[in-house]
């Protein structure tokens, strides 16, 4: 697997513990309505509820170790989130102020401050990382019978807590430069303001296409260079008095993605459909209107980004331009939102109560002229350059796209498995929220005019071996569909449209 394709299956991963945080998003978001002035000193059911979201936003780090490992692992064991764990333990302890003071035999007060933010995300995916590389090469290992019961599985916590002393021992010299150079790099973003958060966007939007968004999302999002704007954000009051938090501030990178996503693409959806030929509208209708009802109601964008990334790659760097002049907009006037999720419906509403929420509505009006820009813009730039946007497409492109394979799940799948190549040209199935993540043997067995035939919305070759089916919501559905085929199975008789 080469470099591009390691970070797209460690960016894969980064999403099983990201999707923790709308629960700490509705637990939290439901204690500020129901005690909007004490955000739960007047209310013992908004203070059980926020301190339940809490819990989960505190311990991310732990989390990203855990979600990572189990992740990352080759079969999802629950053996590799538990060396994560262990090894995010020793990691962590040792890597204490106190217990690096007594380790190198120097007053507590000359440790460097680093070491007070050894608990954050970084180090988490870190120790994930190794954990689950430890258990896909050792949860197979047999020991000599003296020591059977510590073979396969259990002998993997084992290693990860050796592991874990020597990746201490490593960042104990290692970890300052690396923090104060992420620090650097947070504040010299952090430091152009307004400008800073709309070049973030830019760029967030630009790498949605590999998938190595989450990596630069961790900075500014997280706690790796000291921002952590969506944990601040989601603290509300305790953040405001912990001094972790501005209002009018915190909440400036996530902000001006609300006005995108609830109304700029959909926007762009209508335009794409008005452009699309007469008789491929009813068509593209369906795929515009399921993909703008995500992206409206929870933020998820991709199955409509996907309909014309590849089609039409200048569009989506307009794309990406907008959304970094939103964003940079909503932090210059101070208009205010947060999400635990995504900038969806769902995620808006629940912020509308959080103390740092500032002039929240001003989102939607910003969305609405958003809206118009994006129709307007997306309309006149595919009619212009004649874009072979969705329903533009060249009549040997559109022959089969009419097609949207079988109804029934495990047909689709091995529909698409054997336009893939079937299981002798796929080394690994896995998925994320929206894309097939393969690793493939030979390239050219890929049919993806099939793909597309079948209701794939774009392909994505990274290298020479790793492939991305964009299926939507539907993909984790599918990828287990496809493990579930049998190796040996003819696929013979599978009809392809």
């Amino acid at each position: 697997m080469n470099i591009l394709g390691y970070f797209q299956k460690v960016g894969k991963a980064l999403m099983v513990p990201v999707a923790t945080l709308p629960a700490a998003a509705i637990l939290m978001g439901i204690g500020y309505w129901i005690d909007p002035n004490g955000w739960g000193a007047n209310s013992a059911l908004a203070a059980f509820l926020i301190k339940a979201g809490a819990a989960i936003i505190d311990n991310m780090s732990v989390l990203f170790a855990v979600g990572v490992a189990y992740g990352m692992s080759k079969d999802k064991d629950g053996a590799a989130a538990l060396s994560g764990f262990v090894g995010f333990l020793v990691v962590t302890t040792l890597l204490s102020p106190g217990a690096v003071a007594q380790i190198q035999g120097i007053d507590p007060s000359a440790v460097p401050a680093a070491f007070g933010k050894i608990n954050n995300q970084f180090v988490g995916i870190l120790v994930g990382i190794v954990s689950a590389e430890l258990y896909n090469r050792f949860s197979a290992v047999e020991l000599h019978k003296a020591l059977a019961f510590f073979s396969g599985k259990r002998l993997v916590p084992i290693l990860t807590s050796f592991a874990g002393i020597f990746i201490a021992f490593i960042l104990m010299y290692v970890w300052p430069t690396v923090y104060g150079g992420l620090v650097s790099f947070g504040e010299g973003i952090q430091g152009m303001g307004e400008v800073g958060a709309g070049l973030y966007a830019f760029f967030n939007r630009l790498l949605i296409p590999v998938g190595l968004h989450h990596a630069l999302n961790s900075v500014f999002w997280f706690d790796v260079a000291g921002i952590n704007d969506i944990p601040n954000f989601l603290g509300g009051a305790k953040s405001i008095a912990e001094g972790t938090a501005t209002v009018g501030v915190t909440g400036m990178y996530q902000a001006g993605f609300f006005p995108i996503m609830m109304f700029g693409l959909p926007g762009a959806a209508l335009a794409i459909y008005h452009t699309a030929k007469a008789e491929n509208k009813e068509k593209v209708a369906s795929i515009m209107i399921a993909a703008s009802f995500a992206s409206f109601f929870t933020g998820v964008t991709e199955p409509l980004e996907f309909s014309f990334m590849f089609l039409a790659p200048g569009l989506y760097v307009l794309h990406a331009a907008l959304t970094g002049l939103s964003v940079y907009i909503a932090a210059s006037m101070q208009w205010i939102a947060g999400f635990g999720f995504s900038a969806g419906l769902v995620d808006m509403v629940l912020s509308t109560r959080n103390p740092l929420a500032v002039n929240w509505f001003m989102l939607i009006a910003q969305g609405a002229v958003f809206s118009v820009i994006y129709y307007t813009v997306f309309r006149a730039v595919i009619v212009k350059f004649d874009l072979k946007t969705p329903g533009r497409e060249d009549e040997d492109e559109e022959s089969t796209s009419g097609v949207t394979g079988s109804k029934e799940t495990s047909e689709l799948a091995r529909q698409y498995l054997k336009a893939l190549g079937g299981h002798d040209n796929l080394t690994n199935i896995d998925a994320c929220i929206t894309r097939l993540r393969l690793t493939v043997k030979d390239g050219n067995q890929i049919d993806e005019k099939t793909l597309k035939a079948l209701g794939a919305m774009g392909v994505v070759k990274l290298g020479t071996n790793n492939l991305q089916v964009i299926l939507g919501p539907l993909a984790e559905i599918v990828a287990g569909e496809m493990k579930k085929v049998g190796v040996s199975e003819d696929l013979t008789n599978v009809k392809l449209p």
